[in-house]
C-alpha cells in the first residue's frame, strides 16, 4: 500500500504589530540610589507606560548610564507610544546637578561624577533634556501639580535615604548659577561620631535620615532594645527600610520612640533656619518615612520648628504632606522643563 502523505496543517499567520499610538508625550526620570524610574506622561501628566530598575549604584557609572537609557526605551515600549512623539526628557538626580549644562556633578550614595547626561539623552533620543536635582523636581512637581499648588513659596522637605530639600519661589527653583542648591541635609551641626567627617561636627543628615535611623536602629536590636526588629531584620542595615521602622515605632517601644523624637527635633532644628531665612509660605513633606508615619511628622515638625523659628516668621506658615508619591520627582522634573520653555 503506498504510504500515507503527512498531513500539512495550515501555518499561523504571523500576529500583526501592535499599532502604536501617536501622541505626544514627555519623559519623566526619577533616578533613585536605590532604583530608577522611567514614566511616559501625556500633556496632563498622566502615566502611559513605565519601567523600574534597581540602581546599584557600586557597578559603575558606565552601567547606570546604559540602565537609564534601557529603562527609557521600555518605558516607551510599555505606554505603546509611536517613539517620534517624544518632546522631551526631564531627570532628577540624587546630588549636586549643572543644571545649565545638564550634568551630575557628584551623586555621593551612587559614587558617581560628572556625568553628562543631556549629552547622553539627547544624542540616543534627539529631544531636549532637563537635569535637575531630584528634590527640586519633587519640590516643583508639587508646587505646580499637588500639595504646593497656588503657593507663592514652597519649601519641599523629603527625608529618606539622606535628606533632601528644595525651594521654589514665584515659579522658579532656587539654585545657583550653575549649580544646585538647598542642601539642607548637609548642614552641620555641633556634636561627633566616629564617622564624622569634621571631627566636632555631624550633617543634618547624620541626626535626621532614614540611614541615620537605620544605623540606630541596628544599635539597638544588637542591645536588645528591638527585639521584634531584630527577629525580622537581624539588625542588618540593609534590611533595616522605613516600614520596619515605622513598625518599630507604632510598637511603643522605648528605643524607637527616643530615636524618632530625638530625629525630627533634630529635622526641626534644619527646617527653622530655611524658615528664619526665606519665609516660605507653605511647607510640604515627603518620602517613605513621612509615608509611613505621616500624622508624627506633620506634627511634631511644626512643632519643633515652631520652637526654633522667629515666632513671625514661623506663623502662618501651612503645613502640608506631598501628593504626588512615586511620580513626584517624574512629573515636576517634566513641569519645571515645559515651564521654562514657556
Amino acid at each position: 500500500m503506498p504510504a500515507k502523505k503527512a498531513s500539512k496543517k495550515p501555518a499561523k499567520a504571523a500576529k500583526a504589530p501592535k499599532k502604536l499610538r501617536s501622541v505626544p508625550f514627555w519623559i519623566g526620570f526619577d533616578l533613585g540610589g536605590t532604583k530608577m524610574m522611567a514614566s511616559v506622561l501625556d500633556a496632563n501628566y498622566n502615566v502611559l507606560g513605565s519601567a523600574r530598575k534597581s540602581t546599584n549604584g557600586s557597578d559603575g557609572a558606565a552601567k547606570g548610564r546604559n540602565k537609564i537609557v534601557k529603562a527609557i526605551h521600555e518605558a516607551i515600549a510599555e505606554a505603546g507610544v509611536n517613539p517620534k512623539g517624544i518632546q522631551g526628557i526631564g531627570i532628577g538626580c540624587p546630588g549636586l546637578v549643572n543644571p545649565e549644562k545638564g550634568i551630575l556633578i557628584f551623586a555621593p550614595n551612587l559614587g558617581w561624577s560628572n556625568m553628562a547626561l543631556r549629552k547622553l539623552l539627547q544624542s540616543e533620543f534627539k529631544a531636549p533634556v532637563a537635569v535637575l536635582n531630584d528634590v527640586d523636581a519633587g519640590t516643583y512637581g508639587e508646587y505646580a501639580l499637588g500639595a504646593g499648588k497656588g503657593a507663592r513659596s514652597l519649601l519641599g522637605v523629603f527625608p529618606g535615604t539622606g535628606v533632601g530639600a528644595g525651594f521654589v519661589y514665584n515659579g522658579q527653583i532656587i539654585m545657583g548659577r550653575a549649580i544646585s542648591a538647598m542642601e539642607l541635609g548637609n548642614i552641620l551641626l555641633p556634636g561627633t561620631h566616629i564617622g564624622s567627617p569634621v571631627f566636632g561636627t555631624v550633617t543634618l543628615e547624620d541626626l535626621t535620615s532614614r540611614l541615620a535611623l537605620a544605623s540606630q536602629a541596628g544599635l539597638a536590636c544588637y542591645r536588645g532594645q528591638l527585639p521584634d526588629l531584630d527577629k525580622k531584620t537581624e539588625g542588618a542595615l540593609r534590611s533595616i527600610r522605613s516600614k520596619s521602622l515605622a513598625n518599630a515605632f507604632r510598637s511603643g517601644e522605648d528605643a524607637a520612640m527616643v530615636m524618632f523624637r530625638n530625629s525630627i527635633r533634630y529635622l526641626g532644628m534644619g527646617v527653622a533656619t530655611v524658615v528664619n531665612l526665606l519665609a516660605p509660605d507653605r511647607i510640604t513633606l515627603g518620602g517613605g518615612l513621612v509615608e509611613e508615619l505621616p500624622g508624627l511628622y506633620l506634627n511634631l515638625l511644626k512643632e519643633e520648628v515652631d520652637r526654633y523659628a522667629i515666632p513671625e516668621l514661623a506663623k502662618g506658615v501651612k503645613y502640608s504632606l506631598a501628593k504626588l508619591g512615586g511620580q513626584a520627582v517624574a512629573a515636576g522634573a517634566v513641569a519645571w522643563m515645559r515651564h521654562e520653555k514657556e
